[in-house]
């Protein structure tokens, strides 16, 4: 089975989870859950066990929230497909983890060198790796521009990364109201 990443995206509750897990079990790889939220109150903890309840009981899940190349090295196999859920929140656990959210709040230029390292190791990574990599993100930059500099940050650094993650996968498929639509795809092979 030949290498394949793929970037789904779409707005909050559009399907591209469901979408992305339903890709995963087409598939016919062994699946691993990579899943990048913290259950840090009762609301995410609710979210948290929704999608758990979803997903099949012979998929692994491996819980990662900031350092996600890493993890992507050590489970990718040719045999194996990986489904991260999602880059949202990893975004915004090394936003919050480094000193990028605080150095926003403060008016200061980022730097920050969690957010910066963790970022470019995954667009490094990804290309390298065997098997199938599904990645599920947030495409928030579609509404009004946040008045908070926190919020302004996140929004576009999702975009930057967004945009980043789409040029090393084969595929990106943007999901709204459940559709999935190709925005990318792998050249037809004759």
């Amino acid at each position: 089975m030949a290498a394949m990443n793929e970037l789904i995206i779409g707005g909050a509750r559009s399907g591209k989870s469901r979408h992305a897990e339903q890709c995963a079990l087409d598939g016919g790889r062994q699946v691993i859950y990579v899943a990048t939220a913290e259950s840090r109150d009762g609301e995410m903890a609710r979210r948290i066990a929704h999608h758990r309840e979803r997903r099949p009981a012979d998929w692994g899940c491996v819980e990662e929230p900031l350092h996600l190349a890493a993890r992507l090295r050590e489970l990718a196999a040719p045999d194996t497909c990986i489904l991260v859920d999602c880059l949202t929140l990893w975004l915004s656990n090394l936003l919050f983890a480094g000193k990028a959210a605080a150095q926003a709040e403060a008016g200061e230029a980022i730097a920050c060198p969690l957010f910066a390292g963790e970022t470019a190791a995954l667009i490094e990574t990804l290309p390298q790796l065997p098997g199938r990599i599904i990645l599920v993100s947030n495409e928030v930059g579609w509404g009004i521009v946040p008045m908070h500099p926190v919020s302004r940050l996140f929004a576009d650094e999702q975009g930057r990364l967004n945009q980043r993650v789409a040029a090393v996968c084969d595929r990106v498929t943007l999901v709204a109201a459940g559709l999935p639509l190709t925005l990318k795809a792998p050249p037809k092979t004759a």
